[in-house]
């Protein structure tokens, strides 16, 4: 559990963050969770990646505007760049992260 200026603090000294807010009731988060992880991970090095349980933190989930879950939040040098909600593919966050990643780090 982390609080929201610990996130917004990650936010703000990471290059790129992902947080994924999920429940442990939301089985498409659990069936995405790790697919996404994996594409993350794979595709993206300097990623920082934040994971909020809105049901304990319903807080956080508030100040970063989220009402549905699963949704993942993508942040490109400390500001939001994309936001997905509930209906999303593995292959569509990477390839809209992807160019302006690339851009970015190089």
């Amino acid at each position: 559990m982390q609080t929201i200026e610990e996130i917004e603090n990650k936010i703000k000294e990471n290059l790129a963050v992902m947080v994924y807010f999920s429940a442990p009731t939301c089985n498409v988060c659990h069936a995405l969770k790790p697919k996404l992880l994996e594409a993350i991970d794979a595709n993206f090095k300097e990623f920082e990646i934040v994971s909020v349980d809105t049901s304990i933190d319903q807080e956080v989930a508030a100040h970063f505007s989220v009402f549905t879950i699963p949704t993942v939040l993508i942040f490109l040098d400390g500001r939001e760049f994309l936001r997905k909600s509930r209906h999303m593919s593995v292959d569509e966050v990477i390839r809209e992260i992807k160019r302006p990643y690339e851009i970015m780090i190089s």
